[in-house]
């Protein structure tokens, strides 16, 4: 290879990486709904026709647009589903898509209030009327439950507490309508409806997924079919936070665990997983966002209510990003901290730069809609960037994320500024 085609890759590599560093991230705020109808919303292509739709509350939207909507469970006084009060509480706080009958079209799962049912709701494929019902799971306790592979088998559980334990509920895949069955994992203890923080992942390495709540995490053990309790090994994650992520921020080679401190006050944490000699897994503790209002990151951002968490690779680095925000109203307009302040939206872009030195930088989205009890993200439009969708007590949000090639110049002035301290 010649010496002006070496200095020529070069070149563009640099131009390249320049270009990278010069990409404005932004989001495009589409309202579905000012009312409110639930405390968490989804994604899929419910009526395949190559693009996805919305499912929030009771109601699926049509993409890419998402004005025309669909009902899709019958109200409960078979009249109208109607706005739920802003000051109480919607039945509805998670929904999640799957196709459960493999049918080759997409359904919805709803977790309803916490203590409540699971029930997923057929696909008409496009036949009028609501969609058939099919309950579950009696009560799903926790308010952080997930659904997500946890056996290893390729389908998805159910992960919550329920009767005082922790566990999952599995299906019997022959029929996914028939009543899915607990399987618990913990001794019994004080887990109940209102518990907050819940999470998986492989905390270990051994290929097996864990599960996390605020005190520590249960090793899945080599065979998880003998219905035997998993090892617990207890550390403090947090006071009663939100989804739990267990992912290696700092790129260490070792899963790192990353948590809401606080779902109804302040804090997000991530914790640095550390081994000694004898193998043993301790964390360290790694603050984002203080425990306080009387702090800030180093950027000068702090709000409370961060009752949903997110991750993905917002920016194409390689690498996954935080979302989270504000809560709204999550006990009404009082009782909380700041419950009149700016229901916020952000990204906090993860950038490595050492086994303890892991910046976050906050990037705001919006300052009207915020969290539920659920924020997700993922590719909408299908243009390969993550978006973001939203259900609370402000509305039904989408955000369309966007990209724009600009100068160092502008690029440099629409960063956020580190604060004095």
């Amino acid at each position: 290879m010649s010496r002006a085609v070496i200095v020529l890759i070069a070149l563009l590599a640099l131009a390249t990486a320049q270009g990278a560093e010069n990409t404005l991230h932004s989001f495009e705020r589409i309202v579905l709904s000012e009312q409110f109808f639930a405390e968490g919303a989804n994604f899929a292509d419910f009526n395949k026709d190559g693009k996805m739709d919305i499912v929030a509350g009771p109601f699926w939207f049509e993409g890419p647009d998402f004005k025309t909507k669909h009902e899709y469970y019958p109200p409960p006084d078979g009249k109208m589903n109607k706005p739920v009060d802003k000051k109480g509480y919607a039945k509805n706080f998670f929904a999640f898509t799957y196709d459960f009958n493999a049918d080759g079209y997409p359904d919805i799962l709803i977790f309803g209030f916490p203590g409540e049912d699971a029930s997923w709701f057929e696909n008409s494929k496009g036949k009028d009327g609501p969609w058939t019902r099919h309950k579950i799971f009696n009560v799903v306790d926790n308010e952080s439950p997930q659904f997500e592979d946890i056996t290893g088998d390729g389908k998805p559980e159910i992960i919550c507490t329920t009767g005082g334990f922790v566990g999952y509920v599995e299906a019997d895949w022959t029929d996914a309508a028939k009543p899915w069955t607990f399987k618990p994992i913990s001794v019994k203890g004080g887990w109940q409806k209102y518990t907050h923080g819940l999470g998986i992942g492989d905390v270990n390495g051994d290929g097996k997924k864990d599960i996390l709540d605020s005190n520590g995490w249960w090793e899945q053990p080599a065979d998880s079919t003998k219905g035997e309790p998993w090892k617990l090994h207890p550390s403090k994650f947090a006071r009663g936070g939100a989804q739990m992520h267990v992912y290696d921020i700092n790129g260490d080679g070792k899963n790192d665990v990353i948590t809401s401190i606080a779902a109804h006050e302040y804090g997000l944490s991530w914790h640095k997983q550390l081994r000694n000699d004898k193998g043993e897994i301790s964390f360290k503790e790694h603050v984002i966002l203080p425990t306080s209002n009387k702090g800030t990151d180093n950027y000068g951002v702090q709000f409370s209510q961060l009752h949903a968490v997110d991750m993905i690779d917002m920016d194409g680095d390689g690498v996954k990003d935080i979302i989270t925000g504000k809560r709204h109203w999550a006990h009404g307009p009082s009782g909380d901290p700041e419950p009149q302040a700016d229901p916020v939206l952000y990204w906090f872009q993860t950038v490595r730069g050492g086994p303890d030195n892991v910046t976050f930088i906050p990037y705001l989205v919006d300052k009207d809609s915020g969290i539920g009890t659920q924020v997700v993200t993922g590719d909408i439009n299908g243009d390969k960037l993550p978006d973001i969708v939203v259900g609370n007590k402000r509305g039904i949000f989408a955000f369309i994320h966007k990209t724009a090639q600009v100068s160092k110049e502008e690029w440099d002035k629409a960063q956020p500024q580190p604060v004095k301290k």
